[in-house]
């Protein structure tokens, strides 16, 4: 009769193991994001913005941003919506982690969890709206 392994020595997903194992499915998930803050080195710094395309907020000014596919590494998430949203390389902007906001209720999708990544826009980038966004361009805080 074939012997089965003690669980702990069996090659199981990590996804799998959390699930069945550890119950960690009893939680809830929330969607992950990431955003990237975009600024000139201007007297006066402007930060990109995209005006969404789609809904949710269709036509409204956002940072480039989108959800993290499964299994992305969030830098490299955060560097292909940029480069998606406005045709910038991330690899020329160096985006840093800056921070994470999950403020219940900001998106009506539902739960998100965006993590925000920083640089300063490099000289002359040009930069277009791609994908799902309208445009793409540099706004001046509490100004355009």
């Amino acid at each position: 009769m074939p012997v089965t392994p003690p669980l702990a020595t069996q090659t199981l997903p990590v996804r799998l193991f959390a699930d069945s194992v550890l119950g960690c499915n009893e939680y809830p998930r929330p969607g992950l994001t990431v955003d990237a803050v975009m600024v000139t080195g201007e007297e006066r710094p402007q930060v990109l913005l995209i005006r969404r395309k789609n809904d949710p907020f269709a036509g409204s000014w956002a940072l480039p941003g989108g959800f993290v596919d499964e299994g992305e590494d969030l830098g490299a998430a955060a560097a292909r919506e940029l480069e998606e949203e406005t045709g910038l390389s991330a690899r020329e902007a160096g985006l840093t982690q800056v921070g994470a906001f999950g403020e219940p209720g900001r998106d009506p999708r539902g739960w998100c969890v965006s993590v925000a990544y920083a640089a300063l826009l490099p000289a002359q980038a040009e930069v277009l709206g791609a994908d799902d966004a309208e445009e793409a361009q540099g706004l001046a805080p509490g100004g355009s």
